[in-house]
């Protein structure tokens, strides 16, 4: 009997190891379906090339050329623009290079655009003794002349009107990069009509029925270190 089972037992002993044998062939083949490896939480790193929702930044890349021979390098400038303003080889164009380098938002036709806007809200200003406006566009230096101009004028029971008609001309004259400040000088041909009268009414400077030219060269600085994008007149001439 014992005999017996002993046989039997064997059978079944090796048709076990079989069965299990077939089992483990077929679970360890991947069928294309398993889960990936990266969830339940976890997450492969990624090296974008296109831009998604996340903070992902596209380097652009020629198309001829692999991702691992691309040079991060700069373009070449563009100095048309300034071109635009200044002749190559003189010291005006050397010095708009030069701030253009160490400040690459600086572009020229911008900057006379908006030093156009300063000239007219200055001599405005001025006029009216609004210290407010000055004082955010003048340096220290210059809005103290400016500011004693006006206070001997209110003493002497004066009043100034100006009204602003156009520009003749507008011109760059001089610019250049010294210690991280950029200055460029801006020699303005305006038309305006400017009237001084006294206490009681009375012309006693300019002619209200005539348009004066004046003929002034303004200069502009500002830190191109600096976050703040603002220029400041920092000096005034008639040329």
């Amino acid at each position: 009997m014992s005999g017996f089972f002993d046989i039997y037992s064997l059978i079944f002993l090796v048709i076990a190891v079989v069965i299990f044998m077939r089992l483990g062939s077929v679970l360890g083949r991947r069928t294309g379906n398993e889960p990936s490896p990266y969830e339940n939480g976890r997450k492969p790193p990624r090296m974008a090339t296109q831009t998604t929702s996340e903070n992902v930044i596209t380097l652009p890349r020629p198309d001829n050329v692999s991702g691992r021979d691309v040079a991060l390098e700069p373009a070449a400038p563009d100095w048309s623009a300034l071109k635009r303003h200044a002749k190559p080889d003189t010291p005006l164009y050397d010095g708009l290079v030069a701030i253009s380098r160490a400040d690459p938002a600086f572009e020229p036709d911008g900057f006379v655009n908006g030093a156009k806007a300063a000239y007219e809200m200055i001599v405005q200003a001025f006029a009216a003794g609004d210290r407010g406006t000055l004082r955010s566009l003048l340096s220290a230096d210059v809005f103290e002349s400016f500011s004693t101009a006006m206070t001997e004028r209110e003493e002497r029971g004066e009043r100034m009107e100006t009204s602003f008609v156009g520009f003749e001309s507008v011109k760059l004259a001089k610019a250049s990069l010294e210690d991280k400040v950029a200055r460029v000088s801006v020699r303005f041909r305006s038309e305006l009509v400017s009237v001084t009268y006294d206490g009681e009414g009375r012309v006693i400077e300019g002619d209200p029925t005539t348009v004066q030219k004046p003929d002034e060269i303004w200069t502009f600085a500002r830190s191109v270190a600096s976050r703040d994008p603002n220029w400041e007149l920092v000096a005034t001439e008639t040329s």
